[in-house]
């Protein structure tokens, strides 16, 4: 039952995924973005961001967070490969590192897809950007509530003490809040893009559940 509802959500968030980026796309569009970019729900974002404002505290600390959540993907790149070595045949690293490979490249796919297929640009021109680049989903929410999310199931597995454990799942559990928080007010995105950011690393994450107890 656990694994069908893993399934179930995940297809669930991907739907609403997708509904999200049909009202961007068709809904209250006017050109309120930098270089006259046209942004769907338009009043909505503007007020959000409006209310925020810029904030570089936020930007840079959710910054440091993407970095943290590299690096965790490194460190189970390199258990995996080492895996791979030592036991001369994937099918024998563990199971939860093919899960977080898996997860990883669907959500590196995602990214370069939404960097070509672009629902809407950012509210400010960063600084060394010729440019406004695309903003849907926040890459940043997208990578850093998947890594840190799904960190906190498979952690059980290579640390064994129960209190560093919980301390690992407990940072974890911030890192994500605060990077949903820290995107959402320090001004770079729109308030949609951190919801879709939110809604499909939700959908990766129900996935990922499910193929690893499959």
């Amino acid at each position: 039952m656990k694994k069908r509802n893993s399934l179930v959500q995940g297809i669930i968030y991907l739907a609403l995924f997708v509904v999200l980026i049909i009202l961007v796309k068709t809904v209250d569009v006017a050109a309120i973005g930098p270089e006259g970019t046209s942004i769907g729900l338009s009043h909505i974002n503007q007020t959000v961001h409006e209310v925020f404002g810029i904030n570089m505290f936020w930007y840079k600390l959710t910054e440091v967070f993407g970095i943290l959540a590299l690096l965790v993907v490194a460190i189970f790149a390199v258990m995996g490969l080492v895996q791979l070595i030592k036991r001369k045949s994937i099918a024998k690293v563990d199971r939860e590192i093919l899960c977080l490979g898996g997860v990883y490249a669907v959500t590196l796919a995602t990214y370069a897809l939404f960097e070509k297929v672009v629902i809407n640009y950012r509210p400010i021109i960063e600084e060394g950007a010729e440019h406004v680049e695309a903003s849907f989903p926040s890459s940043h929410t997208m990578l850093i509530v998947t890594v840190f999310a799904t960190l906190t199931f498979v952690i059980g597995e290579y640390v064994k003490a129960d209190k560093l454990q919980g301390l690992i799942r407990i940072v974890s559990l911030v890192i994500v809040c605060l990077t949903i928080v820290g995107r959402l007010v320090c001004g770079v995105h729109w308030f949609t893009d951190i919801l879709g950011g939110c809604l499909i690393s939700l959908c990766f994450i129900n996935l990922f559940d499910h193929f690893l107890r499959k």
